[in-house]
């Protein structure tokens, strides 16, 4: 009878230990693969989406392939995060992007150091909105556990935002983030192989006895007529601008856009880049979780010690 506490002990610690393994294993490589913009649609790929007007600067969106988690969507294609010594790396507290600022994080470390949990009045915010939605719900979930739905956007806001997500709302919509088209655009078709000369329709020249190719017509020459009109010449060149031609993804980039009453802002269109170093988390939850598996272990050796003794 007097083993039946050891084991249960001894269980315990097996547990524990399989705990502390896991939490002292390092984070697993972001596995969502970058995707140009265009390949999302609205029913594939996920739009991810960051706000950095808070400091200037635009609302950047890029495509990421489904499965996956939020995490990983934030992981990818040149995004990397960094979380708090108090929560680890689950907890957004910084984002930053490669081809932004030369990958700086934000906010940075003079605003906000993440060793504690940021409070509520400045922090990343989690937002979705499934496919076909044009109203943003704020994330009951962590980005590790929330898995995004094909054709859905994923935007993270900084600022003040409610636990509800009451307050703070995002001002841009999930329309002019998302993407309409219902099948991959701007992807460059495979080269067409040019067609090789068919003999049999090659003509020959009149009265020639061999069977030489008729020779192509001189072309027109490229200098002008000395009677042109100056004014034809002049209205040949555009008096204005051209129009710059939309996103594939059906929402232009560089588009400017604003809430009544809010500052503008403008939405970019960012470009896979190589994956960046990407933030194992602190040291400190494993450091503890260690200890406490450490100080059980050693209850538990003194405590079939003593019952050995008696």
């Amino acid at each position: 009878m007097s083993t039946r506490p050891a084991r249960a002990l001894a269980r315990a610690l097996a547990v524990l230990g399989l705990t502390g393994a896991a939490l002292l294993a390092p984070a697993a490589q972001a596995s969502a693969a970058p995707q140009p913009i265009g390949r999302c649609t609205t029913s594939s790929g996920v739009v991810l989406a960051v706000d950095f007007s808070h400091w200037g600067g635009p609302v950047y969106r890029s495509c990421g392939t489904t499965p996956t988690t939020g995490y990983e969507l934030l992981n990818q294609g040149g995004w990397r995060t960094t979380g708090t010594g108090h929560d680890g790396p689950a907890f957004i507290c910084r984002i930053g992007y490669s081809g932004h600022q030369g990958g700086k994080q934000y906010p940075p470390p003079k605003q906000e150091d993440c060793v504690l949990t940021p409070p509520a009045s400045a922090y990343w915010s989690y937002w979705h909105a499934d496919p076909g939605e044009n109203t943003w719900e704020y994330s009951q979930l962590g980005a590790m556990s929330y898995r995004p739905r094909p054709g859905s956007v994923d935007l993270w806001i900084f600022g003040g935002t409610d636990i509800g997500g009451t307050k703070g709302r995002p001002t841009v919509t999930p329309d002019q983030l998302r993407a309409h088209n219902a099948r991959p655009t701007g992807v460059d078709p495979a080269p067409k192989p040019k067609p090789k000369p068919d003999p049999a329709r090659t003509e020959r020249r009149p009265g020639a006895g061999g069977g030489g190719e008729t020779p192509p017509p001189a072309a027109p020459s490229e200098k002008p007529s000395a009677s042109a009109s100056p004014s034809a010449s002049a209205s040949a060149s555009p008096s204005v601008s051209p129009t710059p031609s939309p996103s594939p993804s059906g929402s232009a980039s560089g588009t400017a856009v604003a809430a009544p009453g809010k500052r503008v802002t403008v939405v970019d269109d960012a470009p896979p880049a190589a994956d960046a170093e990407h933030d194992s988390g602190s040291v400190l939850p494993v450091a503890a979780t260690a200890g406490l598996v450490v100080v059980i272990g050693g209850a538990a050796v003194f405590a079939a010690k003593r019952r050995r003794e008696q």
